[in-house]
């Protein structure tokens, strides 16, 4: 069944839409619906009206960026290109659809002729933002093979775990990473080929860069079921081992319009640029899906470190309409003097990944003139809630539920809690599971089970909902603490240690001392490989158990 959109044009004093989505997204094209910029003044109609359905077979590569290059070949979409590129030395790279089409089939072909890979296979991808990591996105989606994206942060003990507890029968990685690959090789007993992005040949490794050079651009892309698994996330491992987070053709491929046309805002016009690492799911959010799934332009800068300048220079020296980073790195953009960059096309600006503080998001609105609008989802789900175009912000608040969802804030027993009480933020996923969630931790069905409660898919994050229906992030269900009778989310305290200026981050767990508390300063706070501040081992260096 193809897809079908509706609108209604309301009159009142402003005019909004009325948006239903079904099936393919392939008649998103025919009406040019994506054009169409979003206005959440009348949240309720706009949550009510929304409807996704799911179409038997989905293939994101054909359905969505094949059907850009047909629009494109036409003339019906703006000139953007789909993929901009740059870094620091000033080279730049733009491939139209049609381009990052060719290509992609090429890689496709090396997938699957020269390494041997049938459709459910598993890839594994680490590197950095090079066109390469872009090329095997889609790849893998034409080839039915499923991707696992891992960060170059990892080390050799990282590898070998992700190689072995994936089973994964390819890894593609660069200069850097493949020594350690090499060293823990023979220990994957299920890694059968390996390519690797470089000018330089390697022993037992396809160079990517001469393969491409002889592959044919003609390839049939394979045909998907909706729900077959697509790819393989690594959590952050906040508290533990990362966990194999599985997300099927549609989850994602589907499931990201809720994030590209309602929270990024973004039409076929736009060029977007989000700095995070390709490692993570942040990437396949706001780096691949959500932007293509519009037809905008996905723009990258190949920075190897956080450079507060580069990244005001470059937002200042190219056209890029939407930008998403995290509250880190806004407030270290917002430390500079900002008074010579003019942001002449920049209109919109998001954050995700975990809160950002009110003082954050004044200086940056001081500074551009811009508001930032905050969301709030996981390597589990889609946007689960956002501040939308057309909404008031309420600083500090996660907004309002994304339309794909209906969360709530629940209690034990899974009973919805009333407006103001704090509990666990919840996605209701009974009687009907929604779009955009993954399906399951991959070999752990007991880790699985333990995220339901009732009828409800438990986040594992605690928060409130306010009167008027916007929610509040207080702490992970395990950093809460207890102190004289409180409960206190370490979040609230960490905003008012930030706004220090002799501050640059923190982090606050609990504490044995009998009477008081006391601050403790030291040179840096244990990190995830995500950059997430690992708590758990605060905790337990704090409690002596470590």
């Amino acid at each position: 069944m193809l897809a079908r959109v509706t609108m209604k044009m309301l009159h009142h004093a402003k005019c909004f839409q009325r948006l239903a989505i079904f099936g393919s997204v392939r008649a998103l094209h025919k009406d040019n619906r994506t054009a169409t910029p979003q206005n959440f003044s009348n949240y309720e109609s706009m949550k009510q009206d929304f409807k996704l359905g799911i179409p038997e077979y989905f293939n994101f590569a054909e359905d969505v960026l094949d059907q850009w290059t047909d629009k494109e070949k036409a003339g019906k979409k703006p000139s953007n290109p789909a993929f901009w590129w740059i870094n620091r030395n000033g080279e730049e790279m733009r491939w139209s659809f049609e381009e990052l089409g060719s290509l992609s089939r090429k890689f496709a072909n090396i997938l699957s002729e020269v390494c041997s890979l049938q459709r459910g296979d598993r890839v594994i991808l680490i590197l950095p933002r090079v066109p390469e990591w872009w090329l095997a996105n889609v790849a893998c989606l034409r080839t039915g093979t499923v991707l696992i994206p891992g960060t170059t942060q990892l080390t050799q003990k990282d590898i070998l775990y992700r190689l072995q507890s994936s089973k994964a029968n390819c890894i593609i990685t660069n200069d850097v990473l493949a020594p350690a690959v090499d060293a823990v090789a023979s220990k994957c007993e299920n890694l059968h080929s390996k390519l690797i992005v470089s000018e330089n040949s390697r022993e037992g490794w396809g160079n990517l860069k001469e393969l491409m050079k002889h592959a044919s651009d003609s390839h049939t892309c394979v045909k998907t079921k909706h729900n077959e698994i697509m790819a393989i996330f690594f959590t952050s491992g906040t508290s533990g081992y990362p966990k194999m987070t599985a997300h099927t053709h549609s989850s994602f491929g589907l499931g990201l319009s809720v994030n590209g046309r309602f929270w990024l805002d973004l039409t076929p016009s736009d060029v977007m640029w989000n700095t995070s690492d390709t490692g993570w799911a942040k990437s396949a959010w706001s780096s691949v899906f959500s932007p293509w799934i519009q037809g905008a332009c996905v723009f990258t800068h190949h920075l190897p470190r956080f450079e507060p300048t580069s990244i005001l220079q470059t937002l200042s020296k190219y056209p890029i309409t939407v930008f998403c980073s995290a509250p880190t790195v806004y407030r270290m953009l917002v430390q500079n003097d900002m008074t010579s960059y003019k942001f002449k096309s920049l209109k919109h600006c998001v954050s995700a990944g975990e809160p950002i503080t009110p003082d954050v998001t004044e200086k940056w609105r001081n500074k551009t003139g811009l508001d930032i609008y905050e969301g709030y989802g996981q390597t589990e789900t889609v946007l689960i809630c956002g501040n939308f175009k057309g909404m008031k912000i309420k600083p500090g608040s996660m907004g309002k539920p994304s339309p794909a969802f209906n969360v709530k804030i629940v209690d034990v027993n899974g009973n919805v809690l009333p407006p103001g009480q704090e509990g666990d933020i919840g996605i209701q996923v009974l009687p009907n599971r929604p779009f955009g969630l993954f399906t399951h931790y991959v070999d752990n069905p007991s880790k699985t089970a333990s995220t339901l409660r009732g009828n409800f898919y438990i986040t594992g994050d605690r928060g409130y909902m306010d009167k008027d229906g916007y929610f509040w992030f207080v702490a992970r269900a395990d950093d809460v603490i207890l102190s004289s009778g409180y409960r206190i989310g370490p979040f609230e305290v960490e905003n008012a240690l930030n706004e220090h200026p002799s501050v640059a981050e923190s982090a606050v767990v609990s504490s044995p001392d009998p009477i008081r508390g006391e601050v403790e300063f030291i040179q840096e706070l244990p990190k995830t490989i995500s950059g997430k501040t690992k708590r758990n081992e605060l905790r337990k260096k704090e409690w002596k158990t470590i």
